[in-house]
């Protein structure tokens, strides 16, 4: 209680903007945009992205941001408050966010290799006359099974060192082992700091892409064939629009692109100024985040003309996979560019830069939920909050040591498959009838007007209601219904595999049920009033409130103790600007 009435802000307001496009705009910008375009037919895409923005992605982060600024807590308490019964999703959000931090590091890693790698000349992944390359090696890309690019051998054979499948642990692949612990150490020393170092770094993570992206840009554009690509993005092939997995993809994709579900933004919006204006925020960072992707998009889709041109095959007879985009695709169109090394370091550096602030955010939700659960005791044990973060960086980092093995790309690929597609949906389901039907969209209208002086507008106000609950329902079925084990390119990974993927997955959506059985044990009265009480907001602040008045605790100012379920502070808290 203390603690929240001292709760730190960011010193400047444009921070929290900053951070919250860096936390928004990740390494799925860069591949997963350009890939799922690739696959839906170009442009027709970019119509079922851009209406899902629209009603889906803005709506859910104004809700989001709104909650955490108003409750000023990380998703745990927040979700606690809102609907006591469905705490476990604010639970289910740090836990996911944990576990996507430990995989998240691995790509970061990834970059960093290939960074250094960039230095050479030439390119490593620029001929087939090294020490790791197969005498099926061929400089130039084919759609044949038998061969493979200078690029695929470098990241499968030099890099990763992969073993034939998961059942194959291998060996530590040491260099990459280093990497990892230099980006833990990158990400310890701008975060160490909380809001006021996190604040700092973002200046330059999350606008130093922008400038690479651009640059990028230019110089495809002006590479032969990179129109044809280009015209491949824009133009729709409007059939397409007719595939119900198309319109799923778009949706899924504003989901994850954005973050919805996965509590960061919610965490660093519990550091905002309480009169802050939620909405300036949320189109801020929802536009960029899209207008990055699309930027991105014909960032990639100039380079794939160039390839085809090079090869003498139409785009869309690419062969384009996910993270092999970046990591094997792109190089190889570098390899053919002039000054090559140039743009070889530029790219990697902007994925670090990218993967750098979006791993900033997971690592924040967990460190705010357990210091607004724990504050006390943390602090008794580890003295200083530097300490603490740097216990959890140290934990996260020994937990990644799987995916520096050689067997590391298949650890990687379930644990991505598991926790991004199947945990995150049902997270999302949850949170959004926690928070527009059991909180109650007149509930958050009120909250919005005490902040800003502001109601809702009638669109925000559907959306929340009708739209958004619906839309999820959908995706969920959806991905349930279409449900395909994980696999890494023609390797299906065994039974024992995906039961271990499931045991990944139900890391996270096992506190949804667990949290719902603890609220319901530690309210009063019969099961029918418990179950009353568990949809009341702020119903389990009133029992702790009211334990802490009966051992004599003062009530501090600002507080009122009133006799319905709801608590609400009469005045924003006092702010400690760092």
């Amino acid at each position: 209680m203390e603690q929240q009435l001292t709760r730190p802000t960011w010193s400047r307001q444009i921070e929290f903007t900053l951070a919250g496009i860096g936390c928004a705009v990740g390494l799925g910008n860069v591949w997963r945009f350009p890939y799922l375009c690739y696959r839906s037919g170009g442009g027709a895409f970019l119509v079922p992205y851009l209406l899902m923005l629209v009603v889906l992605g803005v709506p859910l982060l104004y809700m989001e941001l709104t909650v955490g600024q108003y409750t000023r807590r990380g998703p745990v308490h927040a979700l606690a408050n809102v609907c006591p019964l469905l705490k476990g999703v604010g639970i289910a959000s740090v836990a996911i966010s944990f576990i996507m931090c430990i995989y998240y590091n691995v790509v970061i890693t990834w970059a960093l290799y290939y960074l250094f790698s960039s230095f050479q000349a030439p390119l490593p992944w620029q001929n087939c006359n090294n020490t790791w390359n197969t005498p099926n090696c061929t400089n130039i890309a084919t759609n044949s099974s038998f061969s493979s690019t200078a690029s695929q051998e470098f990241f499968k054979y030099k890099m990763l060192e992969q073993t034939t499948g998961v059942g194959e642990a291998g060996l530590i692949r040491w260099e990459l082992f280093l990497i990892l612990i230099l980006a833990w150490v990158l990400i310890y020393f701008c975060i160490f700091k909380g809001v006021k170092s996190t604040g700092k770094v973002v200046y330059f993570t999350a606008l130093f892409p922008y400038a690479i992206l651009i640059a990028l840009l230019i110089n495809n554009a002006q590479l032969p064939g990179a129109l044809d690509g280009i015209s491949f993005f824009i133009l729709p092939v409007w059939d397409k629009l007719l595939s119900v997995e198309v319109w799923v993809n778009a949706a899924a994709q504003i989901f994850n692109s954005i973050g919805i579900g996965f509590g960061s933004l919610m965490a660093m919006s519990s550091y905002n100024s309480f009169n802050n204006n939620v909405l300036k925020d949320t189109l801020t960072i929802s536009i960029i985040n899209s207008v990055t992707s699309i930027l991105a998009g014909f960032v990639i889709f100039s380079a794939f003309g160039y390839m085809s041109h090079l090869q003498g095959i139409p785009v869309s007879d690419l062969a384009v996979d996910g993270p092999g985009l970046v990591f094997i695709v792109y190089p190889q169109a570098f390899a053919n560019m002039p000054v090559s090394q140039l743009w070889a370091v530029l790219f990697f550096f902007m994925l670090l830069c990218l993967g750098l602030d979006s791993e900033f955010a997971m690592v924040e939700v967990m460190v705010t939920s357990l210091m607004d659960q724990y504050h006390q005791s943390l602090m008794a044990f580890f003295k200083r909050k530097e300490l603490f973060i740097l216990a959890i960086c140290s934990a996260a980092a020994l937990l990644g040591i799987p995916c520096v093995m050689q067997v590391g790309i298949y650890v990687f690929q379930l644990m991505d498959h598991y926790t991004a597609i199947v945990s995150i949906m049902f997270l999302a389901f949850f949170e959004v009838i926690a928070i527009c039907w059991s909180y109650g969209v007149n509930r958050l209208s009120d909250n919005l007007q005490e902040m800003t002086g502001k109601r809702p507008n009638i669109f925000f106000r559907l959306c929340w209601l009708i739209v958004a609950p619906v839309l999820i329902t959908v995706i969920l079925v959806f991905s349930v219904i279409q449900f395909k084990p994980a696999r890494y390119g023609d390797y299906v990974f065994p039974p024992w595999a995906q039961g271990v993927g499931w045991v990944i997955a139900m890391g996270s959506i096992i506190w949804i049920p667990l949290g719902a059985i603890h609220t319901l044990w530690v309210l009063p009265g019969s099961l029918m009033q418990k179950l009353k009480l568990s949809v009341k907001p702020y119903a389990l602040n009133k029992k702790s409130k009211m334990s802490y008045y009966e051992r004599g605790g003062a009530i501090p100012p600002g507080i009122a103790v009133i006799s319905s379920d709801i608590h609400l502070p009469e005045k924003p808290p006092i702010q400690t600007h760092l």
